[in-house]
């Protein structure tokens, strides 16, 4: 095979189709947008959601509750996610990262009691539940808040 020798696969390259450019190519004079109204116009169009005049689903549909801009999302992990790691350990956001059972910090880290823990551990995170703490203070191990 040489440089000359080389061409696209078969069907990968399409010619673009070039409109008003004569009756004979089949979209010429009016380059397929039939006689005036709106979509023959420049700039011309309709709304996403646009239902020709009638009122949009999402304008009929009732609006309920509100978004809290400040709101913070924290990584959450369970206990038993915990026995993982070795008797005394300290658990810490970035070993978690690093193990790969949180993909990303976002506010924090929150620790909760879902499951059970046998090991002693020092777990250190932004938050944790009182069932948690409980369970993890059980164990043996201590609590540290961030």
């Amino acid at each position: 095979m040489k440089l000359h020798e080389l061409k696209p696969a078969e069907g990968s390259r399409k010619e673009r189709n070039r409109v008003g450019r004569g009756t004979g190519s089949g979209n010429g004079k009016t380059s397929g947008k039939g006689h005036k109204g709106q979509n023959a116009r420049s700039g011309g169009g309709v709304r996403p959601g646009f239902e020709g005049g009638q009122t949009p689903l999402f304008q009929r549909l009732p609006k309920r509750g509100f978004t809290n801009i400040n709101r913070k999302e924290f990584a959450i992990v369970n206990l038993e996610a915990l026995n993982r790691f070795e008797e005394g350990t300290e658990v810490t956001p970035e070993l978690l990262i690093e193990t790969g059972v949180v993909s990303k910090l976002n506010a924090g880290l929150k620790v909760l009691g879902n499951g059970k823990i046998d090991k002693k551990l020092t777990v250190r995170a932004h938050k944790f539940s009182s069932s948690a703490k409980e369970a993890i203070e059980a164990a043996g191990g201590t609590v540290e808040v961030i």
